[in-house]
Protein backbone atom coordinates (compact mmCIF):
# COMPACT_ATOMS: atom_id res chain seq x y z
CA UNK A 1 0.00 0.00 0.00
CA UNK A 2 2.84 2.30 0.78
CA UNK A 3 4.28 1.56 -2.60
CA UNK A 4 1.04 2.56 -4.35
CA UNK A 5 0.89 5.83 -2.37
CA UNK A 6 4.45 6.74 -3.31
CA UNK A 7 3.75 6.03 -6.98
CA UNK A 8 0.66 8.23 -6.91
CA UNK A 9 2.58 11.18 -5.41
CA UNK A 10 5.32 10.96 -8.01
CA UNK A 11 2.69 10.90 -10.77
CA UNK A 12 1.03 14.04 -9.37
CA UNK A 13 4.28 15.96 -9.17
CA UNK A 14 5.03 15.11 -12.79
CA UNK A 15 1.64 16.35 -13.92
CA UNK A 16 2.03 19.68 -12.04
CA UNK A 17 5.51 20.22 -13.47
CA UNK A 18 4.22 19.83 -17.01
CA UNK A 19 1.62 22.57 -16.49
CA UNK A 20 4.08 25.45 -15.51
CA UNK A 21 4.59 28.30 -18.04
CA UNK A 22 8.07 28.61 -19.57
CA UNK A 23 9.95 31.79 -18.41
CA UNK A 24 10.01 34.87 -20.81
CA UNK A 25 13.36 35.66 -22.43
CA UNK A 26 15.16 38.79 -21.05
CA UNK A 27 14.69 42.07 -23.04
CA UNK A 28 17.92 43.47 -24.54
CA UNK A 29 19.56 46.43 -22.70
CA UNK A 30 18.97 49.68 -24.66
CA UNK A 31 21.95 51.18 -26.47
CA UNK A 32 22.57 54.63 -24.91
CA UNK A 33 24.02 55.84 -28.21
CA UNK A 34 20.61 55.50 -29.81
CA UNK A 35 19.32 58.56 -27.89
CA UNK A 36 20.26 62.21 -28.60
CA UNK A 37 22.51 63.94 -26.04
CA UNK A 38 21.41 66.85 -23.88
CA UNK A 39 21.36 70.24 -25.60
CA UNK A 40 23.99 72.84 -24.54
CA UNK A 41 23.06 75.93 -22.52
CA UNK A 42 23.16 79.16 -24.54
CA UNK A 43 25.19 82.13 -23.23
CA UNK A 44 23.72 85.05 -25.13
CA UNK A 45 24.28 88.37 -23.33
CA UNK A 46 22.09 91.43 -23.15
CA UNK A 47 23.10 94.30 -25.39
CA UNK A 48 23.59 97.76 -23.89
CA UNK A 49 22.10 100.80 -25.57
CA UNK A 50 24.65 103.54 -26.03
CA UNK A 51 23.68 107.13 -25.32
CA UNK A 52 25.09 110.08 -27.30
CA UNK A 53 26.45 112.94 -25.23
CA UNK A 54 26.73 116.65 -25.92
CA UNK A 55 25.82 118.71 -28.91
CA UNK A 56 27.27 118.39 -32.38
CA UNK A 57 29.66 121.06 -33.60
CA UNK A 58 28.25 123.98 -35.53
CA UNK A 59 28.15 123.60 -39.28
CA UNK A 60 30.39 125.74 -41.44
CA UNK A 61 29.17 129.15 -42.57
CA UNK A 62 30.37 130.76 -45.73
CA UNK A 63 32.27 129.85 -48.83
CA UNK A 64 32.96 126.22 -48.08
CA UNK A 65 29.48 124.96 -48.96
CA UNK A 66 27.54 122.71 -46.61
CA UNK A 67 28.12 123.00 -42.89
CA UNK A 68 29.87 120.16 -41.11
CA UNK A 69 28.42 118.52 -38.02
CA UNK A 70 30.52 117.98 -34.93
CA UNK A 71 31.92 114.62 -33.84
CA UNK A 72 28.81 113.47 -32.03
CA UNK A 73 25.92 111.06 -32.63
CA UNK A 74 23.53 113.98 -32.78
CA UNK A 75 25.46 115.97 -35.33
CA UNK A 76 25.60 119.73 -35.55
CA UNK A 77 23.56 122.06 -37.66
CA UNK A 78 25.28 123.54 -40.66
CA UNK A 79 24.98 127.23 -41.39
CA UNK A 80 24.04 128.97 -44.59
CA UNK A 81 27.03 130.13 -46.59
CA UNK A 82 27.83 132.53 -49.35
CA UNK A 83 28.42 129.83 -51.91
CA UNK A 84 26.78 126.76 -50.42
CA UNK A 85 23.47 125.66 -49.05
CA UNK A 86 22.37 124.86 -45.54
CA UNK A 87 24.33 121.97 -44.08
CA UNK A 88 22.95 119.53 -41.56
CA UNK A 89 25.25 117.48 -39.33
CA UNK A 90 24.45 113.78 -39.34
CA UNK A 91 25.76 111.71 -36.50
CA UNK A 92 29.62 111.86 -36.25
CA UNK A 93 31.25 114.16 -38.72
CA UNK A 94 28.21 115.57 -40.46
CA UNK A 95 28.04 116.46 -44.12
CA UNK A 96 29.94 118.95 -46.17
CA UNK A 97 33.29 120.44 -45.35
CA UNK A 98 35.16 122.22 -48.12
CA UNK A 99 32.63 122.21 -50.94
CA UNK A 100 31.25 118.84 -49.82
CA UNK A 101 34.46 117.04 -50.84
CA UNK A 102 37.06 118.05 -48.32
CA UNK A 103 37.32 118.87 -44.68
CA UNK A 104 34.55 118.47 -42.14
CA UNK A 105 34.45 120.05 -38.73
CA UNK A 106 35.15 117.56 -35.97
CA UNK A 107 34.83 119.65 -32.86
CA UNK A 108 32.51 121.95 -31.02
CA UNK A 109 33.96 125.22 -32.29
CA UNK A 110 32.00 128.40 -33.01
CA UNK A 111 34.41 129.14 -35.89
CA UNK A 112 34.71 127.82 -39.43
CA UNK A 113 37.34 128.42 -42.15
CA UNK A 114 35.00 130.99 -43.69
CA UNK A 115 35.63 133.22 -40.67
CA UNK A 116 39.24 133.61 -41.78
CA UNK A 117 38.00 135.89 -44.56
CA UNK A 118 35.53 137.78 -42.40
CA UNK A 119 37.05 141.14 -41.40
CA UNK A 120 34.76 141.37 -38.39
CA UNK A 121 35.83 137.97 -37.03
CA UNK A 122 38.51 137.66 -34.37
CA UNK A 123 40.18 135.17 -36.73
CA UNK A 124 41.02 138.04 -39.03
CA UNK A 125 43.68 139.01 -36.47
CA UNK A 126 46.78 137.06 -37.51
CA UNK A 127 49.66 139.06 -35.99
CA UNK A 128 50.81 138.70 -32.38
CA UNK A 129 53.14 141.44 -31.11
CA UNK A 130 55.76 141.10 -28.36
CA UNK A 131 57.62 143.30 -25.94
CA UNK A 132 61.30 144.03 -26.43
CA UNK A 133 63.51 140.96 -25.99
CA UNK A 134 60.52 138.90 -24.84
CA UNK A 135 58.76 135.73 -26.05
CA UNK A 136 55.96 135.92 -23.50
CA UNK A 137 52.49 136.37 -25.01
CA UNK A 138 50.77 139.57 -23.96
CA UNK A 139 47.35 139.21 -22.35
CA UNK A 140 45.59 141.19 -25.07
CA UNK A 141 46.40 138.47 -27.63
CA UNK A 142 45.23 135.47 -25.62
CA UNK A 143 41.62 135.58 -26.97
CA UNK A 144 43.00 135.73 -30.51
CA UNK A 145 45.11 132.62 -30.02
CA UNK A 146 42.25 130.82 -28.29
CA UNK A 147 40.02 131.48 -31.31
CA UNK A 148 42.64 130.17 -33.75
CA UNK A 149 43.24 127.13 -31.55
CA UNK A 150 39.51 126.40 -31.52
CA UNK A 151 39.32 126.53 -35.30
CA UNK A 152 42.42 124.36 -35.79
CA UNK A 153 41.19 121.82 -33.28
CA UNK A 154 37.84 121.53 -35.06
CA UNK A 155 39.45 121.30 -38.51
CA UNK A 156 42.53 119.07 -38.09
CA UNK A 157 43.41 119.23 -41.80
CA UNK A 158 44.14 122.94 -41.50
CA UNK A 159 47.84 123.85 -41.25
CA UNK A 160 49.52 127.05 -40.12
CA UNK A 161 53.01 128.46 -40.40
CA UNK A 162 54.04 130.57 -37.43
CA UNK A 163 56.56 133.11 -38.71
CA UNK A 164 58.56 134.73 -35.92
CA UNK A 165 60.30 138.10 -36.27
CA UNK A 166 62.48 140.45 -34.24
CA UNK A 167 63.53 144.06 -34.50
CA UNK A 168 66.98 145.08 -35.71
CA UNK A 169 68.66 145.37 -32.32
CA UNK A 170 70.92 142.50 -31.34
CA UNK A 171 73.01 140.10 -33.39
CA UNK A 172 71.56 138.20 -36.30
CA UNK A 173 71.96 134.84 -34.54
CA UNK A 174 70.33 136.10 -31.35
CA UNK A 175 67.37 137.57 -33.21
CA UNK A 176 66.79 134.37 -35.19
CA UNK A 177 66.71 132.38 -31.95
CA UNK A 178 64.45 134.96 -30.31
CA UNK A 179 62.02 134.94 -33.21
CA UNK A 180 61.88 131.14 -33.08
CA UNK A 181 61.13 131.23 -29.36
CA UNK A 182 58.25 133.58 -30.09
CA UNK A 183 56.87 131.13 -32.66
CA UNK A 184 57.10 128.23 -30.21
CA UNK A 185 55.46 130.32 -27.52
CA UNK A 186 52.46 130.89 -29.79
CA UNK A 187 52.32 127.24 -30.81
CA UNK A 188 52.54 125.95 -27.23
CA UNK A 189 49.73 128.21 -26.07
CA UNK A 190 47.44 127.01 -28.87
CA UNK A 191 48.51 123.38 -28.38
CA UNK A 192 47.24 123.54 -24.81
CA UNK A 193 43.85 124.46 -26.32
CA UNK A 194 43.46 121.83 -29.02
CA UNK A 195 46.06 122.52 -31.72
CA UNK A 196 48.03 119.43 -32.77
CA UNK A 197 51.76 120.07 -33.00
CA UNK A 198 51.86 118.62 -36.53
CA UNK A 199 49.45 121.34 -37.64
CA UNK A 200 52.00 124.09 -37.03
CA UNK A 201 55.36 124.86 -38.60
CA UNK A 202 57.65 127.37 -36.87
CA UNK A 203 60.01 129.61 -38.85
CA UNK A 204 62.30 132.20 -37.28
CA UNK A 205 63.28 135.07 -39.61
CA UNK A 206 64.97 137.24 -37.01
CA UNK A 207 65.31 140.79 -38.30
CA UNK A 208 65.44 139.82 -41.97
CA UNK A 209 61.79 140.47 -42.89
CA UNK A 210 60.73 143.71 -41.16
CA UNK A 211 57.14 144.92 -41.32
CA UNK A 212 58.39 148.49 -40.92
CA UNK A 213 61.65 149.89 -42.25
CA UNK A 214 62.08 152.66 -39.65
CA UNK A 215 64.69 152.71 -36.88
CA UNK A 216 62.67 153.96 -33.93
CA UNK A 217 60.46 152.37 -31.32
CA UNK A 218 57.35 152.59 -33.48
CA UNK A 219 58.95 150.49 -36.22
CA UNK A 220 60.65 148.16 -33.75
CA UNK A 221 57.36 147.41 -31.98
CA UNK A 222 55.76 146.50 -35.31
CA UNK A 223 58.64 144.15 -36.16
CA UNK A 224 58.58 142.17 -32.91
CA UNK A 225 55.84 139.78 -33.98
CA UNK A 226 54.59 136.33 -34.98
CA UNK A 227 52.42 136.07 -38.06
CA UNK A 228 49.88 133.24 -38.29
CA UNK A 229 49.85 132.07 -41.92
CA UNK A 230 47.26 129.50 -42.96
CA UNK A 231 48.86 127.17 -45.51
CA UNK A 232 47.06 127.14 -48.84
CA UNK A 233 45.28 130.47 -48.49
Amino acid sequence: MHRKLLLSCMLAVGVLSGCQTAPRPLEPIPDINAFGGAGGVGQGGTGQVGTGQGQGGMGGNGQYSHGAGGRNPQGGQGGAGQYGGNGQGQGGYGQGGYGGAGMAGQGNSPYTPADLNNPSSILAQRVIYFDYDQARIRAEYLPVLEAHASLLSAYPNLRVRLEGHADERGSREYNVALSERRGYSVRDYMAARGLKNQQAEIVGYGEEVPASLGHGEKSWSENRRVEIIYVGE
